[in-house]
């Protein structure tokens, strides 16, 4: 929807085809934690994510504008709690970017979130603050249907599609589980079920995305303001929202396409956030989930051209597609457009998976 957007921008006409109801996969599963100084990425991704990151506010408020649509974004930061390697690693591109204030190793805990038991949980590791947002998800893509909606952009939900349409060696469409439709130029968007999409006489395409599953749980906090940093460590994410709402995740399992909860796994979410947070115990339920982040073997997006004309990608993001959509949408509209992207998108190319 973000990339819709900024090709509608650009005078595009646009129509999103989606298999079920838009935004509803992936993103809506999402915690939303934006990643300003992504030392936990893999290199190659962390400029694409400092941009983004850096992007998101003006993004937000054009969205809220055009939808009218209130998003929860927070600024207040994030606590992470990491080991003697992360915290040099941290500390290298720290120096690396020149940002001399991206962090800093929390000396008083205590002082700055009263509730939580740091010490007791991760006596071996180091709190760093980090000055990063996080934002609400579900607001994004109703603000994101919204906005695109108002812009006069087109949705097909509810239709699966099935096949790329080549004529003349070019895309020229796409078939889906109920019709077709023509279009000057393809993207498939399709996150985890990518790689599904057969490209007509020529067979599979060749995109390795693959579901990686993560269960979540929410609660709302005995008071507003019990946790108001996002938290981190190795065994759990505390994110809290302005209303109240804590989420707490997540698991990573190669499961395929379940999206089914388990029990156990939200019940050790649960024990890992009260092990942090011990007046957790009076949150009150709300509800649980799991979503299917689009992994690929290399833990990096495919964004760009493919080998067939007329055919782009912008996939795969894994952790991050909330976090990447402003950038995503910004250099892919670029692509499409048959200009140079502001960011170098050689390490995500989809000609690393040819053959």
């Amino acid at each position: 929807m973000s990339l819709a957007i900024e090709l509608n921008k650009r005078g595009a006409k646009v129509l999103i085809v989606e298999k079920g109801e838009p935004g509803r996969e992936a993103s809506w599963a999402a915690g939303g934690m934006l990643a300003d100084f992504p030392f936990e990425m893999p290199p190659a991704l962390r400029g694409l994510a400092t941009a983004s990151a850096r992007m998101y506010p003006e993004f937000v408020r054009q969205l809220e504008d055009e939808s009218r649509l209130k998003i929860d974004l927070r600024d207040k930061g994030a606590l992470v709690f990491v080991n003697d390697a992360e915290l040099s690693s941290a500390r290298n591109l720290a120096a690396e970017m020149r940002l001399e204030n991206a962090f800093r190793v929390v000396e008083g805990l205590s002082d700055l979130e009263p509730a939580l038991d740091g010490p007791k949980a991760c006596v071996h590791l180091t709190p760093l603050l980090l000055h990063e947002r996080s934002v609400d998800p579900r607001h994004l893509t109703a603000a994101a249907i919204a906005a695109a909606k108002h812009r006069g952009i087109d949705f097909s939900s509810g239709n699966k599609v099935t096949e790329l349409r080549i004529h003349g060696g070019k895309v020229d469409g796409v078939r889906t589980s109920k019709t077709q439709f023509s279009a000057d130029k393809v993207v498939n968007c399709a996150g985890a079920w990518s790689g599904q999409i057969q490209s007509g006489q020529l067979g599979p395409t060749s995109l390795p995305t693959r579901p990686v599953k993560g269960q979540m749980l929410c609660v709302v906090m005995p008071s507003k303001e019990l946790i108001r940093h996002v938290v981190r460590t190795p065994d759990v994410y505390l994110i809290p929202r302005s209303d109240g709402r804590m989420l707490i995740g997540a698991t990573q399992e190669e499961v395929g396409f379940d999206k089914r909860t388990v029990p156990e796994a939200i019940q050790k979410l649960r024990k890992a956030a009260l092990e942090l947070v011990p007046k957790m115990a009076e949150a009150r339920f709300l509800e649980d989930w799991a979503g299917l982040r689009p992994g690929t073997p290399d833990n990096l997006p495919i964004l760009g051209t493919t080998g067939m004309p007329n055919y782009f990608v912008a996939t795969g993001h894994f952790r991050d597609g909330i976090l990447l959509a402003p950038v995503t949408a910004r250099v892919m509209a670029q692509v499409v457009s048959g200009e140079k992207p502001a960011l170098d998108l050689a390490a995500c190319a989809a000609t690393r998976f040819a053959g």
